[in-house]
């Protein structure tokens, strides 16, 4: 049986093996995932077709595979000793002195945990001797160069810590100055070329204002408990509320709503919102789909399902495409101010900031309120000035009063 890529998106032309969960001639149930597939945009999960194991690993780490290409080769039931002896995996095969032609040498042979394993420690596969057929390099090898390496480190520590040093004496010693150069994944890759994308091709300004949380601050302590009991656990966030005012002041202004295409200008009749989370790949925008028609605790699920998946690497395509406007919120991080990029080919975002208490003016006395920052980027070519401040304007007189959402005023 083969194993092979799965089917990717018409936006997708190819992917990177990430990584191998599983070793030529491990047994594995049905549904275990055997390999990872890096994409521009997500992370894709091959899990196994049936109780068994992979015989013969055929596209090893860091390998780029196209739609439906053959990644390894699968047998259902239980895998014998003497079948794994007789079946060695492709990369086993190839000795790990082997040189091509012109003199460059070819990387060590490794199993793909190994691989996984020296990476993570940082540890070139050249240095370590294979104990595997044909000198292929096994986990126990790389597990064998770490511990050799910590008891080494270890006995430097020692005799460092056993030499004595007099106060006001200055001992001269060689720090290790360790460098490590990696790839940039392929979604990081593709963030960075975006961004660039985004300052070079629009008109990029920022404009900005801050809101009072007072309103939303005293309705969240409120009815929190009613809420979380109301709607199955789930809690009342900060992230519903703007979502919904953002949704309200978009169908205000269309314009903020659109996109440019070419020299055509698409008026979007829905409004779709990105929801920039944070994950271990980097940023992901998954979309909250006609976020205008869900109710707070539907957009709160929302995001918390999405958060989970971001997570886990889980998110699919459908999941991050089609956005009309994004809402970014470097706020949970600390940020009290910040210009948030474009996320094409929307033309405006909107950025969150830390919630902080200031003195304000009001009524003609100084009194504290919790505070915070907003920004709106916006693409210039398609959006006025005065129209972008006009929109954030109607997003803070919503938040300040969170009845006017709801009576529609």
């Amino acid at each position: 049986m083969e194993i092979k890529a799965p089917v990717f998106p018409e936006s997708i032309n190819d992917g990177e093996v990430a990584t191998w969960h599983v070793e030529p001639g491990e047994q594995v149930s049905r549904d275990q995932v055997l390999v990872d597939i890096e994409t521009d945009k997500v992370v894709l999960e091959v899990v196994a077709p049936a109780d068994g194991a992979v015989t013969e690993i055929i596209r090893g780490v860091g390998d780029v595979v196209t739609s439906e290409e053959l990644l390894a080769r699968f047998k259902v039931g239980v895998i014998t000793f003497s079948e794994q002896e007789t079946k060695p995996s492709k990369e086993a095969s190839t000795p790990v002195s082997e040189t091509v032609n012109d003199g460059e040498a070819v990387s060590p042979s490794a199993s793909p945990s190994a691989r996984k394993l020296a990476k993570e420690s940082g540890i070139p596969l050249s240095s370590i001797e294979g104990s595997g057929k044909g000198g292929l390099i096994t986990k126990d090898d790389v597990l064998r160069e770490v511990a050799d390496a910590q008891d080494i480190g270890q006995k430097d520590s020692e005799s460092a810590a056993s030499t004595r040093v007099e106060p006001g004496t200055f001992l001269e010693t060689e720090a290790d100055r360790i460098e490590r150069r990696v790839p940039m994944t392929r979604l990081r890759a593709t963030i960075a070329k975006r961004m660039v994308e985004a300052q070079q091709t629009a008109a990029m300004l920022t404009t900005f204002n801050e809101v009072d949380m007072t309103g939303i601050m005293e309705l969240r302590a409120q009815y929190k408990d009613a809420f979380q009991a109301a709607h199955n656990g789930t809690r009342l966030g900060f992230m519903s509320f703007f979502v919904r005012a953002s949704t309200e002041a978009l169908k205000r202004f269309p314009a903020v709503n659109a996109s440019i295409d070419q020299n055509d200008i698409v008026y979007h009749g829905y409004q779709d919102i990105g929801v920039a989370v944070s994950s271990d790949r980097g940023l992901v925008v998954p979309v909250i789909r006609d976020a205008d028609s869900l109710s707070l605790a539907e957009i709160e699920d929302q995001i918390r399902i999405y958060g989970e998946r971001a997570r886990d690497g889980k998110l699919g395509i459908d999941e991050m495409t089609g956005g009309t406007f994004t809402i970014s919120n470097g706020g949970v991080f600390g940020s009290l101010l910040s210009t948030p990029i474009l996320n094409p080919p929307q033309t405006a975002v909107l950025g969150m900031h830390k919630i902080q208490e200031r003195p304000v003016a009001q009524s003609g006395e100084v009194v504290i309120r919790p505070m915070m920052y907003l920004a709106l980027s916006y693409d210039h070519r398609l959006i006025d000035g005065q129209e972008a401040v006009r929109f954030l304007v109607t997003i803070k007189d919503f938040l300040e009063e969170p009845a006017r959402i709801l009576l529609d005023i």
